[in-house]
């Protein structure tokens, strides 16, 4: 599967905000947005006027960069949100949070969203006891995600148990002791604690 393999600090500077990806780094001075907040590249120091349409990109390039996710896996998201009853733009991000690495994350078992898509793949959890090894995989509501047995020594996973600082939202709940979570709820809008613009989303996709 392709993947981004560049440095990430990149793409939260060519943003112009924190995106969090590499986890506790994101939350220390080490931070490349804090220290260096201007777009990578030869012309850096200057930051364009932006079009209407460019706005529309850039809300669109943040939601996919924070999710990790491609851009012919964004599309995929975008046009099943669509067909949803609702708002598109809240059901797009209902479907992103509920990806089974983006859960893992929530729940604090990993530090990052990359850290947590690595561990998914390498088949460190299960759903309802069952091995599932796909980050892409879409969580319900009774869902159990727990840490597989033989997984439980690895240094991440013995952090989370000991104290996690990280606050799980209101849609999960985490075990720290069984090293295990529930999906308490679907999650909502109220329920998504990121600075990105959804409707502009949808009016880029609406062009």
């Amino acid at each position: 599967m392709a993947r981004y393999t560049e440095s990430v600090c990149r793409l939260c500077r060519r943003e112009g905000t924190k995106l969090f990806l590499k986890g506790d780094r994101c939350y220390g001075a080490k931070c490349a947005v804090t220290r260096r907040n201007s777009a990578p590249g030869e012309h850096k120091q200057s930051r364009r006027r932006v079009s209407e349409y460019g706005h529309q990109l850039r809300e669109k390039q943040k939601a996919r960069r924070t999710y990790g996710v491609l851009e012919r896996q964004f599309e995929g998201y975008f046009d099943e949100a669509e067909r949803m009853k609702g708002v598109a733009g809240e059901n797009l991000f209902e479907l992103l949070e509920r990806r089974l690495d983006n859960v893992v994350y929530r729940m604090g078992f990993c530090a990052s969203r990359a850290q947590a898509r690595q561990f998914v793949t390498h088949a460190h959890f299960t759903v309802n006891g069952k091995k599932v090894n796909i980050p892409s995989y879409l969580v319900s509501a009774g869902d159990v995600i727990a840490v597989k047995q033989q997984s439980r020594d690895i240094a991440r996973f013995k952090e989370a148990r000991e104290g996690a600082d990280r606050v799980v939202p209101g849609w999960l709940s985490f075990n720290a002791d069984g090293l295990e979570g529930t999906v308490v709820r679907l999650p909502v809008g109220d329920d998504i604690d990121l600075s990105i613009q959804r409707q502009l989303i949808v009016e880029l996709y609406s062009r």
